[in-house]
């Protein structure tokens, strides 16, 4: 059987080369631009890592709130149209409740040294 590296250790390799080998011979705007594409990377990664528990999580809260099943975008957009046109209160618990759950599962894929992160999840 043949094996290949998945995309999350073919990013680590990436990021590993880009941190070890390139940015130390780079100075100022380029070591800069070095770091951006490192942390695009490592965000990249984990929204690969993270992306499908977070959306199939969101995906169960708006069946619940919205009774009826669908795909994230259909639900989401459902849950928008709701809110929109006052057929879906924006301050009930459930929806509140979903709305900080989807910001704190965000927040931990595009920032998770965010220092209020912690504070977030409660």
């Amino acid at each position: 059987m043949i094996t290949h590296p998945t995309a999350t250790e073919l990013l680590d390799g990436v990021i590993r080369f880009i941190e070890e080998r390139a940015a130390p011979q780079l100075k100022d705007r380029d070591a800069f631009m070095c770091r951006v594409a490192v942390n695009a990377l490592a965000a990249v990664k984990r929204e690969i890592e993270q992306g499908p528990a977070a959306e199939a999580a969101a995906v169960e809260r708006l069946r619940a709130i919205l009774g009826r099943d669908g795909d994230f975008a259909t639900l989401n957009t459902a849950l928008s149209e709701g809110i929109q046109d006052g057929t879906i209160d924006p301050a009930a618990p459930q929806v509140m409740a979903h709305l900080h759950a989807s910001i704190v599962d965000q927040v931990r894929i595009d920032q998770p040294n965010y220092a209020g992160l912690k504070t977030l999840e409660g």
